[in-house]
């Protein structure tokens, strides 16, 4: 029975390592009269700890709990735990497991190098074929012994890294599921590295349990809250709610005793961490069960799998075909602060809108008539930030011309104009880059002078607005200054940034970060389908 007293808080974090993500998916509660919103809970496992056999009972109890339930969860699962299960025999806890969807979580998640720490030297390409090569035995691991090609992928700890996005898409991973700080789109759902993320999305305070785990009656209530605060809005919201099964058994995490501050010990070295009493563990097991069965007993709240959320978030924008009126709404959004675009029926990430206009002007340019403009894939973003140089012969500041200079192009202040003879063949030369690469290029050539993609962009909105309107070329473009203010969305790099447990205490990730903010030219918001 719901109290009165109980309406007047929620659930946000429910136990140490047990993430409570809110994220509401509008901005602005809607009017009274319309219908209300409902409460879509992810539910998901990081099922990790292959070095404390008793995690196996605790993975295989809540997995049975669930199906019981009637609940599908998403287990996220280490190579090495699914090789573990399978050498120490454990059909039991995979068949519970498997009746779920199944996720992945690193080939052997702490031991060192993690994903940040290999992926922090390396640069774009280099490092996407490297988390292939260290990753993927693990991904095809977990796929044989479960017997299902894995939805999802999180990152162990906050070892975090743009390029898994690339190897992970070619992998057929849809989701990119876990919390970090990395990059996040105000508390949202979003689409980065053309996949959908739930990252990033909590709202609330972070409550941790006392020790007894006796604060049941307060996790209800202020779930409570949280509900009737999130189905008031139309488009409802999202909970982001995650356990480790090695947490009900242990008084310490398994990699911690371990892997901590960079140490890497072998096999032959690792040690047990402490488990709880048989009696803890029920304890623990019961304020679960408890939790969910009181979570589902609300009418508007929806379990669902990674793979689910990626059907309701289901991007409208790919397999679109734009007309005509379409590319005159991308191109008039255009500026000088290059970001994503929301329409109403869709949201475009700078590098969709990109391809889209540089289809359309390339087009123009080969006489081919109305193009058919299709968007199938999202871009990323360049593989090495623009090194502007000073201009030859254009202002770099009040009175001053610069000199001359070989391989000139624009610098912050400066502005180029180039016939639209050289224009429109360098339209051409980075349509062929655009299929060849999927990637926006790191600087743009007019001749012999290179400018920024952004820039680039920029101008070329002005032209398919001109092109669209007068139906001809310009006889020469302007390309001025311009910048991706979707950085602001990634995170800068700092200790905080990277404070997991098993980082050696100075780790520090600024060519990694600087990578991801190349790839903000892939983000942009999540949309529910429902809201459409």
């Amino acid at each position: 029975m719901i109290t009165p007293v109980s309406r007047t808080r929620f659930v946000a974090w429910l136990l140490a390592g047990v993430f409570l993500a809110i994220a509401p998916l509008v901005a602005a509660a809607p009017p009274p009269q319309q219908s209300p919103g409902r409460v879509y809970v992810i539910l998901w496992f990081d099922t990790e700890d292959y070095i404390l056999p008793q995690s196996d009972d605790a993975a295989k109890r809540l997995a049975a709990f669930l199906t019981q339930q009637g609940i599908q969860a998403t287990f996220k699962m280490v190579g090495e735990k699914a090789r573990v299960l399978e050498r120490r025999g454990r059909r039991d806890v995979i068949g519970a497991l498997a009746q779920h969807e199944i996720g992945y979580h690193t080939d052997t998640h702490s031991q060192h190098p993690t994903p940040a720490e290999y992926e922090s030297t390396l640069d774009w390409q280099t490092g996407v074929d490297e988390f292939n090569r260290r990753e993927r035995a693990g991904f095809d691991d977990v796929r044989r012994i479960f017997g299902q090609v894995p939805t999802c992928y999180g990152q162990p700890g906050s070892s975090w890294a743009p390029q898994a996005y690339a190897a992970l898409k070619k992998w057929g991973v849809k989701v990119y599921l876990d919390e970090g700080e990395q990059v996040g789109l105000n508390g949202k759902p979003f689409w980065y590295g053309g996949l959908l993320n739930i990252f990033n999305t909590s709202e609330g305070r972070k409550l941790q349990p006392d020790e007894q785990w006796s604060n049941l009656a307060d996790a209800k209530a202020r779930f409570q809250e949280s509900y009737l605060r999130l189905t008031s809005q139309r488009e409802g919201g999202i909970v982001s709610l995650y356990f480790h099964p090695c947490q009900f058994v242990h008084r310490e995490f398994w990699d911690g005793v371990n892997f901590a501050h960079g140490a890497n010990p072998p096999p032959e070295e690792w040690k047990l961490p402490a488990i709880k009493t048989p009696e803890e563990s029920e304890k623990a097991l019961k304020y679960f069960e408890d939790l969910i069965t009181y979570m589902k007993s609300f009418p508007r709240v929806e379990f669902m799998t990674a793979s689910q959320a990626w059907k309701l978030f289901k991007d409208p924008a790919q397999k679109r075909v734009f007309s005509a009126e379409d590319l005159a709404a991308v191109a008039r959004q255009v500026d000088a602060e290059v970001s994503f675009q929301v329409h109403d029926d869709y949201t475009l990430a700078a590098s969709e809108v990109f391809l889209l206009l540089n289809k359309y002007v390339a087009s123009v340019v080969r006489k081919a008539g109305a193009p058919s403009l299709l968007l199938d894939g999202t871009p990323y973003g360049p593989a090495a930030p623009f090194e502007a140089t000073v201009a030859a012969g254009f202002p770099i500041g009040p009175g001053q011309v610069s000199p001359p200079q070989e391989n000139a192009g624009l610098n912050a202040d400066a502005t180029l104009e180039v016939p639209w003879s050289q224009f429109s063949r360098t339209v051409l030369d980075v349509a062929d880059f655009l299929q060849k690469n999927n990637q926006i290029p790191n600087a743009v050539w007019l001749g012999s002078r290179p400018v920024s993609p952004e820039s680039y962009l920029v101008a070329r909105a002005q032209v398919t607005t001109r092109l669209l309107v007068k139906a001809e070329p310009p006889e020469s473009v302007t390309l001025a200054p311009a910048r991706v203010a979707a950085e602001k969305y990634v995170a800068e790099d700092s200790p905080a940034l990277w404070g997991w447990v098993i980082f050696r205490p100075d780790f520090r990730a600024p060519k990694l970060m600087g990578l991801a903010k190349l790839q903000a030219w892939t983000l942009k918001p999540a949309r529910p389908q429902a809201s459409r």
